[in-house]
């Protein structure tokens, strides 16, 4: 992965950091790839199917077909539905935190405990929108202290490209939430 930089949104949504030994090294990308859990995989191929389900939705609207649209939308809720249970299980409490901030080349969170930097993390991203999960590798760029709580950022080091195109997505959702709505706040 290349450390290109994306901007990144302040959104808070649920991550697993899992701090690993000083010796840790991260596994080849083909050993990376293998040993993502299941549901993460299921997570990406469910996203890459709702941008076909979007574009057939588009087409169907322009000849009105509303039930149609209206049966695809639910069924899509329904996958959906599984999708989040099925990621839910992979959420581990023990290393849970809430975001802050993301993008596609970091994030970073608040923790009641400082990491050092450097330290190698394990993580988990749940992303709400689209809904996917993403599993990779990161490290501490920067801890600092406010309020007897630390803030901590971390770098993507070993991600799928697959999985940062769904980062840069859920960044640009939540950009355009905003904007949406700093729109309707002038309106008023």
């Amino acid at each position: 992965m290349s450390d290109q930089e994306y901007f990144t949104v302040h959104h808070q949504m649920t991550v697993n950091v899992e701090p690993l030994a000083s010796d840790f090294e991260y596994p080849t990308f083909t050993l990376f790839e293998d040993e993502i859990p299941a549901p993460f995989l299921v997570a990406s191929e469910f996203s890459s199917l709702d941008q076909l389900n979007d574009a057939a939705r588009a087409e169907l609207k322009s000849n009105d077909f509303k039930h149609v649209i209206n049966l695809l939308d639910t069924q899509n809720a329904k996958l959906n539905l599984l999708l989040t249970f099925m990621l839910s299980q992979q959420d581990d409490a023990t290393f849970r935190h809430q975001t802050i901030s993301f993008g596609a080349s970091q994030f970073s969170f608040h923790a009641p405990q400082s990491l050092n930097v450097g330290q190698k993390v394990r993580v988990k991203l749940f992303l709400d929108h689209p809904a996917a999960a993403i599993y990779c590798y990161g490290s501490v760029f920067n801890c600092t202290n406010e309020d007897e709580q630390y803030t901590i950022s971390v770098k993507y080091d070993l991600l799928r490209d697959l999985d940062q195109d769904l980062l840069i997505k859920a960044a640009l959702y939540q950009q355009q939430k905003l904007l949406r709505q700093r729109s309707l706040n002038r309106e008023k």
